[in-house]
Parts: structure tokens; C-alpha cells; sequence
């Protein structure tokens, strides 16, 4: 009997030990703070997104945006792949001579080629081809022109393109021309 009163005790300590342990978890898990939910991320636009957004013209503006990169740049792609080709061949020809044929050469089938489509393209979608051209090959149309074709004829198209409202020294940059970007991205062609 002895023995029963000493196991019930010793066994009434360890139970009143255990719930005072969950006890003190519990109110110390009380305390601290719940965890964020993992599955919902929430992103801030940035104030000037948002206006934009809220522009009655800006969806329709976003729109013809997106169909002029289409339009333009599988021409700025073409381009930077003439140019990279261009490039190489022009190192294995041996001499000055042979490089201006070949540049004369390369210069008719481009406008052969291209010339009609180049003309019907809008003075927006000019603009654009002229940032993409510089994104694709990293080099300006002007200095390309300057480099292949000389500074009179480079001088000559720049003066050319001002007269539509464009320059063919502009820069492409990726933060400022970033819906052009992301537009890129979205077709795949990164």
C-alpha cells in the first residue's frame, strides 16, 4: 500500500511537471509573433505605375507600344546578325579593296531586301528600330554608319532622320526605355 501511495504520488508530480510545462509553452508561444503567411506576396508599385494606370489613354498607348516593338524588332535583329556577320567576313578579306566591294555588296542586299518595309515604318516605329539597333549591336546607327559607310554619309541620314523628329545617336537604356524591356521579355526574345 506503501509502495501504491509513493507510485501515485510520484505520478501526480509528473503530471502536474508536464501541464505546467504546456502551460509555460503555451502562454511563451503567446508572445511571440505569428509567422507570415508564405503563399501571399504583396508587391507596391511604384506611384508613378500606378498614375499611369490610372490614365484613361494609357492601356491604348501601352498597346501601340507593343505592336511597334513586334513590328521593329525582328529588323534589329536582323540587323545585329548582318552586322556580326559583316564583322567576320570583313577580318578574313585581304585587302581594303576587297572589303569596300564587299561592303558595296552587302549595302545593295540590305536595300533590296529591306528598303520597301524600312519606308512604310511610322516615324514611332523608326525611333523605336533606331534604340533596338543600338540594344542588338551595342553601337549607335550613327557611329555604324560613320564606321562602314563614312562621316558624310553618317552626317547626310542624321540630318535626314532630324527632319522626321528623330536621332540616330540615340541610346538605348534599359531603366529609361524599360516598358520596351519588359515588352522584349514578355515575347521571348531576352
Amino acid at each position: 500500500m506503501k509502495i501504491l501511495k509513493q507510485k501515485i504520488g510520484s505520478n501526480l508530480i509528473a503530471l502536474f511537471f508536464i501541464a505546467g510545462f504546456f502551460l509555460f509553452s503555451k502562454s511563451s508561444l503567446a508572445q511571440t509573433e505569428p509567422e507570415p503567411d508564405t503563399l501571399n506576396y504583396t508587391y507596391t508599385l511604384p506611384d508613378f505605375i500606378v498614375e499611369a494606370q490610372k490614365d484613361s489613354n494609357y492601356e491604348k498607348k501601352y498597346r501601340r507600344l507593343v505592336y511597334n516593338v513586334k513590328k521593329v524588332l525582328p529588323y534589329a535583329k536582323m540587323a545585329s546578325f548582318r552586322f556580326q556577320l559583316m564583322e567576320q567576313n570583313l577580318q578574313v578579306l585581304p585587302s581594303d579593296r576587297a572589303r569596300k566591294e564587299y561592303l558595296k555588296k552587302t549595302e545593295a542586299a540590305i536595300k533590296d531586301q529591306f528598303m520597301d518595309d524600312l519606308k512604310n515604318l511610322t516615324r514611332s516605329q523608326g525611333k523605336i528600330l533606331i534604340k533596338l539597333i543600338y540594344r542588338e549591336t551595342g553601337k549607335s546607327t550613327y557611329d555604324l554608319l560613320q564606321t562602314y559607310r563614312g562621316d558624310i554619309t553618317a552626317i547626310y541620314w542624321q540630318g535626314m532622320a532630324k527632319v522626321f523628329d528623330a536621332n540616330l545617336k540615340e541610346e538605348y537604356d534599359p531603366i529609361e526605355d524599360w516598358q520596351i524591356e519588359q515588352i522584349i521579355k514578355e515575347l521571348g526574345f531576352d
